[in-house]
């Protein structure tokens, strides 16, 4: 319970910090959109895959560390019933995947990337750490330019949720047939989105999530984890790495954006999805070393598709 205690806890309100960042004049370039640089932002549009780069160059697993706190968090992915799913968007290692999968044996887990070299990665991280795995499968999508396949959820399932609650303990099933028949899985339960719509260009953010409600069933959950705004990772990019409002580029090509709550609202509700939960996460850190006090902000939200 320590582990989930320390990411969602409160130590300090996301006030205070904000007013320590708008009032400190060597952190003045993080406030403001700068126009200069939007058309800088439309280069990184072009390059889809800086994280099959960046995964190759990190094989060995230093950035290999499971997301135990999640199951705390979302304890939906451990309560839910048999024969559910969930969509993993941007696996990248398997950090979130493998405490998913550790947790409950009886959820099908479909995970993602846009690169190839991650969805490597994050087979290798479970095969060495569970047995057999035959309820996990591994796809490479980037979801922000096109649809996710159609053993997902198949356009005919896509418009016609119909379901059925009289299944009792096995869930809610679609009460038509298929054409795809067993290749179709009428869509999943649960989608999930840890620290990934963040490496989205923010122009279409938008898409991206709309592209994630479509595969969700009727009732079914989006659990979202991000990057909050005023998080020490934002405040320490430099000027020039600012490339749009609060969105910008590390040296390796990947992009980073830090979300406000009313963003994070507006683009879940504009696609249709129902708001159940969300904040911010303010956890501070001490390093020691440098006796400096470390302020962490990640959003937390919960977001469901009507019936």
């Amino acid at each position: 319970m320590e582990e989930a205690a320390e990411y969602h806890s409160k130590d300090f309100e996301w006030d205070f910090l904000k007013n320590i960042v708008e009032n400190d004049p060597s952190l003045s370039h993080h406030l403001h959109h700068q126009q200069q640089h939007n058309n800088d932002s439309q280069k990184y549009l072009q390059d889809p895959h800086p994280w099959q780069k960046f995964h190759s160059r990190h094989s060995s697993g230093k950035f290999f560390k499971e997301r135990r706190y999640l199951l705390k968090e979302f304890p939906e992915l451990v309560s839910c019933g048999e024969n559910s799913n969930l969509l993993e968007v941007g696996c990248g290692n398997g950090s979130t995947v493998l405490p998913i999968l550790r947790g409950n044996k009886n959820i099908t887990v479909y995970a993602c990337d846009c690169s190839s070299e991650a969805l490597v990665r994050t087979k290798e991280n479970i095969d060495l750490a569970i047995d057999t795995a035959e309820n996990f499968h591994s796809f490479c999508c980037d979801f922000s330019m096109s649809e996710f396949p159609d053993w997902v959820a198949c356009d005919r399932c896509r418009g016609n949720f119909m379901l059925n609650h009289s299944e009792g303990s096995e869930g809610m099933r679609v009460n038509y047939k298929c054409s795809l028949n067993d290749r179709c899985i009428g869509g999943v339960d649960f989608v999930t989105l840890i620290f990934t719509l963040s490496a989205v260009p923010k122009e279409r953010m938008p898409r991206a999530i709309k592209e994630c409600f479509a595969v969700l069933k009727p009732g079914g959950l989006l659990l979202f984890r991000d990057y909050g705004l005023y998080d020490m990772t934002m405040l320490r990019f430099e000027p020039e790495k600012l490339i749009g409002f609060r969105q910008y580029v590390r040296s390796d090509g990947t992009l980073s954006y830090f979300f406000c709550l009313d963003t994070v609202r507006k683009l879940f509700t504009d696609a249709g999805f129902i708001e159940v939960e969300l904040e911010n996460c303010c956890v501070k850190a001490v390093n020691r070393r440098k006796g400096k006090n470390m302020y962490r902000v990640w959003v937390h939200g919960k977001f469901e598709k009507p019936f």
